[in-house]
């Protein structure tokens, strides 16, 4: 059976880690997440760890090549069922994708500007390990603590009001055609909304039926 592959698109905030780990339960998929494989490399210094914390720091975007490195490792381990966070975020990229890994669907969340804006604002993260928090809908148990560790939690850099905007803009001139690279091809699936749970009842209703579209295809 052929590998069923699955992007999660949307902008910084916009859920794609709580709507991935719904995904991952419900689904059996391997979730592939850029920004983890970022996290990774910037942790271990690895030169390319480096070279992308000096662009996620100002708020832009980390150029392709970077991106299109760490993903292909990934890629290259193989999986029935993949879905893929974060990547591709530019045209290039998606046309990089296309090349070389035929892709099912691509699921598009539409979260409000201002709901964005507030989520990553009350937004926390223990850094060793990535884990999030949001003082809105998943606070952790004691403020200011990680759940697991008992570390301090700290406010990325690129969460902070000015750079959150930066995020954002950049997100519109580069992220959107790649909305519109997946419409033209006749696979983007796209979910309005503000809430997580709502939004996935959604998502999970169209996998259902697309996951059994694919099997069935020759």
């Amino acid at each position: 059976m052929r590998p069923y592959v699955a992007l999660l698109i949307g902008a910084p905030g916009g859920g794609k880690g709580t709507i991935g780990k719904y995904i991952v339960r419900d689904f059996d998929f391997r979730h592939v997440s850029t920004g983890d494989l970022l996290r990774q490399n910037i942790a271990m210094e690895s030169p390319a760890g480096k070279e992308a914390a000096h662009f996620i720091a100002r708020g832009r975007l980390v150029p392709d090549l970077i991106i299109i490195e760490l993903v292909a490792t990934e890629l290259r381990r193989g999986a029935q069922r993949l879905l893929l966070d974060g990547f591709p975020r530019t045209a290039p990229q998606a046309a990089s994708l296309d090349a070389s890994t035929p892709v099912a669907a691509a699921i598009n969340l539409d979260i409000p500007h201002a709901v964005i804006v507030e989520r990553l604002g009350n937004r926390w993260i223990h850094g060793p390990s990535g884990r999030t928090y949001s003082y809105d809908f998943s606070p952790p148990k004691v403020r200011g603590i990680d759940d697991e560790t008992g570390d301090l939690l700290i406010q990325r850099e690129d969460d902070e009001p000015s750079t959150v905007e930066a995020r954002l803009r950049t997100y519109r001139e580069q992220t959107r055609p790649v909305v519109d690279h997946y419409r033209k091809r006749g696979i983007l699936a796209s979910f309005e909304g503000t809430e997580s749970k709502v939004i996935y009842d959604a998502v999970k209703r169209f996998l259902d039926s697309d996951i059994r579209r694919h099997a069935a295809q020759p």
